[in-house]
């Protein structure tokens, strides 16, 4: 009875190891490698970082900006802000003249955060720009509350009608297109050259 016990008890043990044997040699045959980016793509959404720099810049936006637009726009803003000349500031300060007026200056009576007084510089297209789409990125610590306008549109077509009320800034011209690839070099290469031997001697355009 013993003898048979051992006996059933061996082959079951033998049958485990065996088992176990071809599990891992199975797993590592069938083992697919670890992708690179984790999930699944779905059709038509770009994965994250992709497409940032997609679109046309700030200066494109501005060049054709839509000044009615804007001002459409500027209503988000008008609970807060004044823009007309004189008037009072509010829970933020009034906003005539602005474009190209120094960060945080020039507002008599209005009290600016710590945080947009030590930005320096000057109210740029650009600076516009990148506070509009966030003034606690732009100035962190800033007491502005809002959130700020995610559509490069809409911050182009606002700082345009800003640009008229008091400011009149020229706009920028659009950015050039790309070159195409593969471009003709011996052509731009004549072009330059063409373009040297036109220059005039020093000093003839000195009253320019």
């Amino acid at each position: 009875m013993g003898d048979r016990f051992n006996t059933v008890a061996g082959w079951a043990l033998f049958g485990g190891i065996v088992a176990l044997g071809g599990a891992i040699v199975s797993s590592k045959y069938f083992h697919s490698e670890r992708p690179e980016a984790m999930g699944y793509a779905i059709e038509g959404v770009e994965a994250e970082g992709e497409g940032a720099a997609s679109g046309p810049g700030l200066n494109t936006l501005l060049a054709s900006a839509d000044v009615a637009a804007g001002e459409k726009v500027f209503a988000k803003c008008a609970a807060c802000h004044t823009i007309n000349q004189g008037g009072a500031n509010g829970i933020g300060p009034n906003l005539y003249a602005t474009v190209g007026e120094a960060i945080a200056q020039g507002k008599a009576g209005f009290a600016f955060s710590d945080a947009l007084k030590s930005k320096g510089g000057a109210w740029t297209f650009d600076n516009l720009d990148h506070w509009l789409k966030s003034p606690r990125e732009f100035a962190p610590g800033t007491k502005m509350t809002f959130a700020g306008l995610g559509n490069p549109v809409d911050r182009a077509n606002l700082i345009a009608w800003m640009n008229t009320q008091g400011s009149n800034l020229p706009l920028p011209a659009a950015d050039a297109a790309p070159a195409a690839e593969g471009g003709d070099n011996a052509a731009e290469a004549g072009n330059a050259a063409e373009g040297n031997a036109a220059v005039p001697a020093e000093g003839a355009n000195a009253a320019e």
